[in-house]
């Protein structure tokens, strides 16, 4: 499995840096927001090393779909039932900041609101 020595996300896949885990299996980990926009906010990563959506081809289909589906689950396991927000920033221009794929989980009463 690919990594990036210098990507922080990597090395929380590595266990080199310490983060609240909500999940992890083989492929994917999911982990809290370090500056939460909601009460419940976390992140769902490959373990794989991507940069962006922009660097996805047609075998990480399978990836991408296992996430979309653990995001639900994890809400309602985390007690988020009344709705929540799934944001993946793509590239500079769209707001990535850190350049592993991660997928935002956002919930609460509309939390994007916040001022």
């Amino acid at each position: 499995m690919s990594h990036d020595p210098n990507c922080i996300f990597c090395k929380i896949v590595q266990g080199q840096i310490p983060a609240k885990k909500v999940y992890e299996d083989d492929d994917v980990i999911g982990f809290h927001d370090i500056h939460p926009w909601a009460p419940v906010h976390f992140l769902l990563i490959p373990k794989q090393h991507i940069a962006s959506m922009a660097d996805l081809q047609p075998e990480h289909a399978p990836l991408l779909g296992k996430m979309s589906v653990l995001v639900p689950r994890l809400m309602k396991e985390l007690g988020v039932t009344n709705g929540f927000r799934t944001v993946v920033n793509t590239g500079s221009d769209g707001g990535q900041e850190v350049f592993h794929l991660h997928m935002h989980a956002i919930g609460g009463p509309r939390p994007w609101l916040k001022g």
